[in-house]
């Protein structure tokens, strides 16, 4: 999920990296720190600034976070600045066994589409749990994703897209963007993946910006639609988690 901040904000010490969502899919979440998105071409993203090459301290902030968890629900979401497979491998042990220790049956884990063959792996790693991965896919419209947001996928069929994936995370709200393609990766993202989480765009230091008519469309339009489906998360801010600052 897009971030709205500026590198700064993400070195201060008082980003929320813990919280609960209560509403839809009940859980817990936190954002963790690894050593950064290995992609980084995404042209509407600096969430990757969250980063880090201190591996130790990467782990005290990881292991701080990770602390907070209770087990509440018997559900964990783990997010971080990229895919889970830039957590170093101390962070990842931590999170099998706080999952283990809080009766954690599900973990929610995010990934690049560049990481899908190290999935099975993954999943062999957390054989003990119901993992679910969810991939930044934005959006099935090809054309958009590659030559405006540049999320290197080139893969054009949505079954083969979500093939290793169980959720997604869209982004709308930008120029280009209708409410008929909105509506058409919603309905897509509800035939092939379990979960979808619809994010709307926010300022950040990047060069993609908002488009207030779009963003109008989709919260006039499509959000009363879907605001009540337990399988539609919906960011209309990107901290809208609890985590972030």
């Amino acid at each position: 999920m897009p971030f709205g901040l500026t590198e700064g904000h993400f070195l201060r010490e008082k980003m929320e990296r813990y919280s609960v969502i209560q509403e839809k899919n009940p859980r817990e979440i936190v954002l963790l720190r690894g050593g950064g998105c290995a992609y980084k071409a995404c042209t509407f993203c600096d969430y990757y600034a969250d980063s880090g090459p201190d591996v130790a301290e990467n782990y005290r902030i990881n292991r701080d976070a990770l602390s907070r968890v209770r087990g509440l629900y018997g559900k964990l979401e783990v997010i971080n600045s990229g895919s889970v497979f830039e957590l170093d491998s101390g962070t990842q042990a931590l999170i099998l066994q706080v999952c283990r220790e809080k009766n954690i049956n599900i973990i929610h884990f995010e990934s690049h589409y560049l990481y899908r063959k190290q999935i099975p792996a993954l999943r062999k790693a957390f054989a003990d749990f119901d993992l679910k991965m969810k991939l930044g896919l934005e959006t099935f419209d090809h054309a958009f994703r590659e030559r405006v947001l540049k999320k290197g996928i080139r893969e054009t069929d949505p079954a083969v897209i979500s093939r290793d994936f169980d959720e997604a995370n869209f982004l709308f709200g930008i120029r280009g963007q209708t409410l008929e393609s909105m509506q058409k990766d919603i309905s897509l993202g509800l035939r092939y993946f379990e979960r979808i989480c619809l994010n709307v765009m926010c300022g950040n230091s990047t060069g993609v910006k908002p488009d207030r008519e779009v963003v109008d469309a989709f919260v006039s339009r499509l959000y009363p639609l879907y605001k009540d489906n337990d399988r539609v998360d919906i960011l209309l801010n990107n901290t809208d988690f609890g985590v972030g600052d």
